[in-house]
């Protein structure tokens, strides 16, 4: 199935205990896409401004399956940035800085020839951004939407609305709590399908994930990784891996697309690409990477978790 994806490309600054990286790829749609697109091929809709750097735009020659048809580079606009520093345990970072650029006007529309989507993938943005583009995908078959403290903190109409009209949400267990109430994310996953969707996906950054489904829950670990460099981008990773393997599962286009089985086993691809990601900075680890060595981690991870 086509799969599609919104969400922000950027320019990052990074501190984490293992070093530092300046000046580098960044954004949820950026990393998204590079994950999924082992998978499947990935239609990319973002904006950049004039000052993105060229070198930037050929990194995407390494992940082929990634059509940028969708990339606007916006006349005079310059790019998002971000800044960020991790502390000493990884699981917990404070923004340095946040320059939003291009992102903060119109959003990049969706391109004629992308209008046949069938999988949809909502990354990090306002969820009134989220519900615009959805609106242009008649033909959509799953949306699954991500979604972050902020917007449950400022935009919490919106994000409501939209949570009536995807059939997946996918946030950590902070945002759980925080847009629920309920500090167990057991109970704060099935409070979220009360709200609309049909699945939730809580991540639990080391501790791995919960999927809470109508029709099942199944708790995930994370793959067991000693070389941890760089978090940034890992559940955006996750979430690309997911719905790529979903796309390549789903070639019969009659295929129920948000199924319990088909989303518990997209999820184990998702691990295990994030697993990868946080082994460097940006993209370089996944640049290192063939699909050969995620299916060989993946069975290695099924190995693991095989009961």
């Amino acid at each position: 199935m086509s799969l599609i994806v919104t969400g922000t490309i950027g320019i990052d600054d990074i501190v984490t205990p293992s070093g530092h990286a300046n000046q580098v790829l960044g954004g949820s749609c950026m990393y998204f896409s590079a994950a999924a697109s082992f998978y499947s091929p990935v239609r990319l809709v973002a904006v950049v401004g004039e000052d993105f750097p060229p070198a930037f735009r050929d990194s995407f020659k390494q992940f082929p399956n990634v059509d940028l048809q969708g990339l606007e580079t916006r006349k005079g606009g310059k790019t998002f940035r971000w800044g960020g520093k991790y502390h000493a345990n990884m699981n917990s970072r404070d923004t340095l800085f946040t320059e939003l650029g291009v992102v903060g006007e119109h959003p990049a529309k969706v391109p004629g020839a992308y209008a046949d989507s069938k999988l949809v993938f909502l990354a990090n943005s306002p969820p009134a951004v989220q519900m615009g583009f959805i609106e242009q995908l008649p033909q959509r078959k799953l949306t699954v939407a991500d979604t972050m403290d902020l917007w449950i903190n400022v935009a919490k109409d919106d994000l409501l609305k939209l949570l009536k009209r995807v059939d997946g949400l996918v946030l950590n267990y902070d945002e759980a709590e925080l847009l629920t109430g309920k500090p167990n994310s057991v109970s704060a996953g099935r409070a979220i399908l009360e709200l609309g969707p049909r699945f939730v996906v809580i991540k639990k950054g080391e501790h791995g994930c919960l999927l809470v489904h109508r029709d099942g829950m199944c708790a995930l670990p994370a793959y067991p990784t000693e070389k941890i460099v760089d978090p940034t981008g890992c559940g955006d990773t996750f979430a690309g891996g997911m719905m790529g393997a979903l796309a390549h599962q789903l070639q019969d286009s009659s295929a129920d697309a948000g199924s319990y089985a088909a989303v518990r086993r997209a999820l184990v691809h998702g691990t295990v690409v994030a697993s990868y990601t946080i082994e460097a900075f940006s993209l370089d680890r996944l640049k290192q990477i063939k699909k050969s060595d995620l299916d060989k981690r993946f069975e290695e991870y099924a190995g693991m978790v095989r009961v």
